[in-house]
């Protein structure tokens, strides 16, 4: 079981190290002017969505519910009803980046840089949260 779950927060260490650069790489590319600059952001954002922060996230919800196959009793406890709750509204949040990705890739992203720094902060709430669920059980 202990492999399962360094695994599990080492996916997920990554997923979030995806969800953290991805929307600031978006920052950069509202702000950028020159086409050699989107198109090289353009490659960036779909390499990082596909390449590491899909893998990551696939990982890490297989890997949980590995853990929880493992350890049912967990889903007795209000701490992981709070934090599966908060990781579905993580998986809205990744196909939200994605559906920006997609925008710029066409060329028809209407956020600004501004709206960008804002959605950037985003995972660092859920992050926050989650390990506080995990961590301090407080229900």
């Amino acid at each position: 079981m202990l492999w399962v779950k360094a695994f599990h927060i080492i996916a997920m260490v990554c997923w979030f190290a995806g969800l953290f650069y991805l929307p600031r790489l978006f920052v950069y590319h509202a702000e950028t002017t020159d086409e050699a600059g989107r198109e090289r952001f353009k490659i960036m954002e779909r390499k990082l969505y596909r390449g590491i922060m899909l893998p990551s996230m696939l990982a890490t919800i297989i890997l949980g519910s590995w853990l929880l196959h493992l350890v049912p009793g967990y889903m007795e406890q209000g701490w992981m009803h709070a934090k599966l709750t908060l990781v579905v509204l993580l998986i809205g949040y990744h196909h939200m980046c994605g559906a920006y990705m997609k925008k710029f890739a066409q060329d028809a992203n209407t956020k600004s840089h501004k709206f960008f720094r804002y959605f950037n902060e985003v995972p660092v709430l859920f992050l926050l949260a989650i390990i506080i669920l995990v961590v301090v059980k407080p229900f």
